[in-house]
């Protein structure tokens, strides 16, 4: 016979587990709203100290070697490239598996960027990343970035 007072720890951790996943997607909007609103802090306020973000995939789609990058300050330098372009990121179907201190995220990112010529480039892309939980958020470590179609002009994101 369940009790009032498990019936309450079981709400308690339904509401745990949904503030986590709240959270967890949280990472990803900072990544996005921050290169969206040319926001340095916003957007590495997203990541681990030591994370890894992976975009060789996209970039070899379009004849470019851009290498993982290791680091915060490596994935800082993404605010720098892209500062002169406008970007709006979209994200949806976001997919949450917490294990612990850890977790799994996927989820469909529409990019688009647009140069001052008013040339663009439309991204739809998958992302897979793994977050860990720290004090005040959780962030992700490890983020891989996977193209499924594009639209517009390559050389608005990789000039030749």
């Amino acid at each position: 016979m369940t009790t009032q007072l498990d019936e309450l720890a079981e709400r308690i951790e339904d509401l745990d587990r949904l503030t986590d996943e709240r959270a967890i997607v949280d990472a990803l909007y900072r990544f996005g709203a921050g290169q969206d609103q040319g926001d340095s802090d916003l957007f590495l306020s997203a990541f681990a100290d030591d994370a890894r973000l992976d975009f060789t995939q996209p970039a070899a789609l379009f004849d470019s070697d851009v290498p993982p990058m290791y680091g915060r300050a490596a994935i800082a330098g993404i605010m720098e490239a892209l500062a002169p372009l406008r970007m709006t990121h979209t994200v949806t179907n976001p997919r949450v598996r917490i294990r612990g201190d850890e977790a799994d995220l996927t989820a469909l990112v529409e990019a688009q960027h647009v140069a001052h010529d008013r040339r663009y480039l439309l991204l739809k892309n998958t992302y897979s990343a793994r977050l860990v939980r720290r004090p005040a958020m959780w962030l992700i470590a490890d983020l891989v970035i996977r193209n499924v179609w594009w639209d517009g002009d390559p050389s608005v994101l990789f000039p030749r």
